[in-house]
């Protein structure tokens, strides 16, 4: 199935909205929860299922929903379908401070992004979501958010909510280390594991966690600068301070130990 031709635009700074310009009978999928407002002529329907499949039967939808619920997303997903005259428009809200990046499926490699579990927010109808684990050991047993990604795919427009700023690399046959919750996505040319830090004294005393996520190959890799686990982190009592503090005092005494 073609995905659908949508046109959009980004507004705003820190929490952006993406308000999409639907032409008649043209639908946009998104997760519940997130429309912020929508023209009159616009309906929406909840379903099962991405849509994508159009005949797929209630069994493989049933699957596709519990591969979503696995990935801690709504069972359900809400289409938003244009049923009046002319052009109308619907916008979805970003659910945290950040960036919505809008990709082009067309121009990605295989046609196919590997994202973080939460986030997806929006696509042309016809894009497919689906769950992927990592089979990487170190990713299962000490990745985190990295374990359980989620697989996009089509030919049209999807949007992805970042927390903070987005860095775009594209690797050339390179290695990439990244803090494991601060990968958005990537292509599925890249391969994504989770591998120890370092040193015993980096791994206890660095305060950048005892595993990294690492990247590898060539292809489009994704970077946001405060996920939102992070955030949550900083923003808790006292989470940003102790840390601070507990890590000028580590600091010091790793000095004891040698790499």
């Amino acid at each position: 199935m073609y995905s659908h031709e949508i046109d959009y635009k980004i507004i705003g700074e820190d929490i952006q909205i993406v308000e999409i310009e639907l032409d008649p009978n043209e639908t946009v999928i998104a997760e519940a929860g997130s429309m912020l407002f929508m023209e009159d002529g616009i309906t929406f329907e909840t379903k099962m299922g991405d849509g994508s499949q159009p005949d797929q039967g209630f069994l493989g939808k049933l699957l596709q929903a519990g591969s979503r619920v696995v990935m801690g997303e709504s069972l359900f997903m809400t289409h938003f379908t244009n049923r009046g005259v002319g052009k109308r428009k619907v916008a979805f809200s970003a659910p945290y401070p950040g960036t919505i990046m809008p990709v082009n499926l067309a121009n990605v490699y295989g046609n196919t992004l590997i994202v973080q579990k939460d986030a997806f927010l929006c696509a042309a109808l016809g894009t497919k979501l689906s769950i992927q684990f990592n089979q990487r050991l170190g990713a299962g047993f000490f990745g985190g958010e990295g374990f359980i990604l989620e697989k996009v795919q089509g030919d049209g427009m999807v949007f992805i909510h970042a927390g903070g700023v987005v860095i775009e690399r594209t690797l050339n046959n390179e290695t990439l280390r990244v803090d494991t919750g601060c990968v958005v996505g990537f292509e599925p040319s890249v391969n994504f594991d989770v591998q120890r830090a370092g040193g015993l004294r980096s791994m206890v005393f660095g305060g950048e966690g005892l595993f990294l996520a690492t990247l590898r190959g060539s292809g489009k890799v994704w970077i946001q600068s405060m996920p939102i686990s992070k955030l949550v982190q900083r923003l808790s009592p006292g989470g940003g301070q102790a840390r601070k503090e507990g890590g000028s005092v580590l600091g010091q005494l790793g000095n004891l130990f040698e790499d």
